[in-house]
């Protein structure tokens, strides 16, 4: 059984549905990748995902659970870490004290202490700038440090969206790399909302693509890339 499920989800803003009648999974451990243009909703199925958007109908269930009308601070706690477009980073905080606010529902002091170890592992960068403000870090230590305050969350599925955004070749291809560290390491399942299709689809092993708020395809990664209507429109060949 999928650890998240996704049927016919349909939904949006005030009156207006924007998605229509979504389905998806992501595996326990896997990684899934929901591709598309600008506008196509990805940001919004993440958005419905944490309770932050209205849900006319479908089904959302992670691990046996329906989301379906719960508080985004009970989802959290469920063990579903968001880092959101924008990074949504504190600027004022120093670096550790917004890896703590991730760690605001913990109460194991031990298992926190390992934490900021394992993350400052992957991002050694941050460790050096443990004490510095965080509006004052580059946009890719931002990024990391969006993704390791919700690492510190200890989550079951991390939910990311664009991670690439506004980000250097170099520093895209690192994080990336950290991100199938830890999916393999923590056996973390994530679900990636990208418009970078090619580093997405090296990432993943299922994809599916949106458009307009509808999937129109899925299948295994491998196969999405391969297919013509995908490398013409997102991939460039």
């Amino acid at each position: 059984m999928p650890l998240l499920e996704v049927t016919e989800l349909t939904g949006g803003y005030g009156a207006t549905d924007i998605l229509h009648a979504v389905s998806f999974a992501v595996e326990e451990g896997g990684i899934t990748t929901i591709l598309g243009a600008n506008g196509a909703g990805k940001t919004s199925v993440l958005r419905a995902l944490c309770g932050m958007l209205r849900v006319s109908s479908g089904k959302i269930a992670f691990s046996a659970q329906t989301l379906n009308g719960k508080a985004t601070e009970s989802i959290v706690r469920l063990g579903i870490g968001h880092v959101p477009d924008g990074r949504g980073t504190f600027l004022n905080l120093t670096t550790e004290e917004n890896l703590r606010v991730g760690a605001m529902t913990r109460r194991d002091k031990a298992g926190v202490a390992e934490d900021f170890e394992r993350v400052y592992g992957y991002f050694p960068r941050l460790k050096e700038r443990r004490n510095q403000q965080a509006g004052t870090l580059s946009g890719g230590e931002q990024q990391m440090l969006a993704i390791s305050r919700a690492l510190m969350l200890r989550p079951r599925l991390l939910l990311l969206d664009e991670p690439s955004f506004g980000l250097a070749p170099l520093v895209v291809q690192d994080i990336f790399r950290i991100m199938r560290a830890i999916n393999k390491e923590q056996k973390v399942a994530i679900l990636l909302v990208e418009q970078n299709a090619s580093l997405a689809l090296e990432l993943a092993d299922t994809a599916y693509l949106l458009e307009t708020g509808t999937v129109v395809m899925s299948g295994p990664a491998d196969e999405l890339r391969q297919a013509e209507s995908v490398r013409r429109s997102y991939l460039g060949y």
